[in-house]
């Protein structure tokens, strides 16, 4: 089994292989076709192939040396005020040598550069339009100030959707000659929600056991609990079995090694999934919401979620007088 990055090794190298985001690619296409690129704000949750679909673009755009004609600063690297003038502004007014006669800048995260940063890069943009095009891409695009926004052609990127999200998993997986479950796909969906990039990440370290790829063994190594196990904690407290619902509770903490904060978002998941009459799952909803805000405080996490399960054990009690 190959030990390198999946994430990077089966990521696409052209815009035709990028899965998902049709409408993007049709659009990031018609660029390339007419060999003109508009400054651009790639916005999207992570893990959607926001950075992908911009090295693709100029990859199809200037061919095998197309890292010579562009430019990648990530906010990992310095991206003050200082940083847009001299190293952002000398790339941008040299002219490419070749057919396309522009450079591309790729500003990833760039919802985390300074307001002040962002005004020069501004200016920068707008001078230097015949000699570099502008790529900006951020979870948040409200992070980016006006100005810029009205200066780039927006693209929105979102989640991949279940269907593509298992066939690529599934197409990995056999490449690799990995044994997966329907249960194991099932349960990094479920972890992942659509993210591709944790995907491919959950899936090689679920992999880095050499056995099938099990529910178990996806939840273990990324350290939630399983979700049979917590709604069978809620139910057992909404049953009135309060010592028994927190021994499973620390069962869980001990064997998953989760956090609480992440057990909150569980439990909150698992209340609209059980069988209660809708307000009660708005009334436990809110107590979930007030327990959370505790932890987030630094309250300590054995003593608030022994509070949550107590509430749901009172409000077991309350339904059933109810009934």
């Amino acid at each position: 089994m190959s030990f390198e990055m999946w994430a990077e090794k089966y990521r696409p190298k052209t815009l035709d292989e990028i899965v998902n985001q049709k409408e993007i690619v049709e659009r990031l296409k018609s660029f390339v076709e007419s060999r003109n690129v508009p400054h651009c704000i790639f916005a999207g949750p992570p893990g959607t192939g926001k950075t992908t679909a911009a090295l693709c673009l100029a990859r199809d755009l200037y061919g095998k040396a197309y890292r010579e004609h562009m430019m990648e600063l990530n906010a990992s690297d310095e991206r003050g005020i200082d940083v847009v003038r001299e190293t952002v502004k000398t790339f941008a007014r040299v002219r490419s040598i070749g057919e396309v006669p522009f450079k591309i800048m790729i500003l990833d995260e760039a919802d985390n550069m300074t307001s002040d940063a962002q005004q020069a890069l501004r200016r920068t943009m707008e001078r230097y339009t015949e000699t570099c095009r502008f790529i900006l891409i951020a979870n948040y695009s409200g992070k980016i100030i006006e100005p810029i926004q009205s200066r780039c052609a927006p693209f929105r990127f979102t989640y991949l959707p279940k269907t593509e999200h298992d066939e690529f998993l599934r197409r990995i997986a056999k490449s690799e000659g990995i044994t997966l479950l329907d249960e194991g796909l099932e349960a990094i969906f479920e972890v992942c929600g659509g993210d591709m990039r944790r995907a491919i990440n959950t899936l090689q370290a679920a992999a880095s056991f050499g056995k099938p790829i099990t529910a178990e063994i996806v939840y273990s190594v990324v350290g939630r609990a399983h979700p049979a196990d917590v709604q069978k904690m809620v139910l057992t407290a909404l049953n009135g079995n309060f010592i028994q619902a927190r021994e499973k509770l620390r069962e869980m903490i001990q064997k998953y090694g989760v956090a609480g904060t992440d057990i909150i978002r569980q439990i909150h998941t698992e209340i609209f999934r059980i069988n209660i009459p809708e307000p009660w799952k708005i009334k436990l909803a809110d107590t979930i919401g007030e327990i959370d805000f505790r932890l987030v405080q630094g309250s300590n996490e054995e003593v608030q979620l022994s509070a949550l399960l107590a509430r749901l054990v009172e409000a077991g009690y309350q339904m059933k007088q109810q009934t």
